[in-house]
């Protein structure tokens, strides 16, 4: 069976303005679309949509990304109030079937432990799964997502090998391919292959290998849990409890 590979970046709680959140996605979808063709389309579901298609166009304009946000606002059970705080969410896709690539957000939020979200899904099977997970392609992928979203860290990995090294529930996850924030603190030396590239000065991006990186491979998850180690040893993998307020 194909590990479920996906490239998530992730940040703790960001009060932002639907609007801002917007301008976010429009530039993270302008610069997917520099990373190859097949991210050039978008769609949402929805009532009414063209039966030929994989749903509703979506246009990657602040303006349109706005209604999204607006559209996806989290609301009360009961009384279908607006939850202020709980931020907003989205899901698009560029195709139908197991050959489309989706891309989840959640953004917006800042109640206190809250973590904010950019999930991108490559498609389950053929010859398109197969181009996007080259080294090249995700590197600018998770270079697109650091870039537009700012996120404390990001990586991708297989859902196999984030259970394979990860080892406490609140933590920075260490993948194939790691995006990690200069907030964090200092990166300390790493060994080779792994090869560091700046991202801005927003952080760094780190590739374990040129080659894909499976939970099928002893060695691969070995060297995975190696890297998390030194850096978890400089104080870049813990993530702080969230501090509530007492009555």
């Amino acid at each position: 069976m194909d590990e479920r590979y996906y490239v998530g970046g992730y940040w703790g709680p960001r009060e932002e303005t639907p609007l801002e959140c917007a301008r976010r996605a429009e530039l993270f979808f302008h610069m997917l679309a520099r990373c190859d063709p097949m991210f050039t389309q978008w769609y949402r579901g929805g009532r009414g949509a063209p039966r030929n298609q994989p749903g509703h166009l979506v246009r990657s304009t602040a303006a349109e990304w706005e209604q999204l946000f607006l559209r996806g606002r989290l609301r009360t059970d009961v009384d279908k109030e607006v939850i202020e705080d709980a931020g907003f969410g989205a899901h698009v896709w560029n195709a139908k079937g197991s050959q489309w690539t989706r891309i989840q957000v959640h953004c917006g939020a800042y109640y206190p432990g809250v973590v904010n979200v950019c999930l991108f899904y490559p498609p389950e099977e053929g010859p398109l799964r197969e181009r996007v997970l080259s080294a090249p392609l995700l590197a600018e992928v998770l270079t697109s997502m650091a870039t537009a979203w700012d996120p404390d860290f990001a990586m991708v990995s297989s859902s196999e090998m984030v259970d394979l090294v990860e080892k406490r529930k609140r933590e920075v996850r260490v993948g194939w391919l790691t995006y990690l924030s200069r907030r964090l603190g200092t990166l300390p030396p790493l060994p080779a292959p792994v090869r560091i590239e700046p991202v801005g000065t927003l952080g760094w991006l780190l590739v374990l290998s040129p080659e894909r990186m499976t939970a099928s491979n002893p060695e691969h998850v070995a060297f995975t849990v190696r890297v998390r180690e030194l850096l978890d040893r400089a104080g870049l993998i813990n993530r702080p409890e969230p501090v509530t307020s007492e009555e």
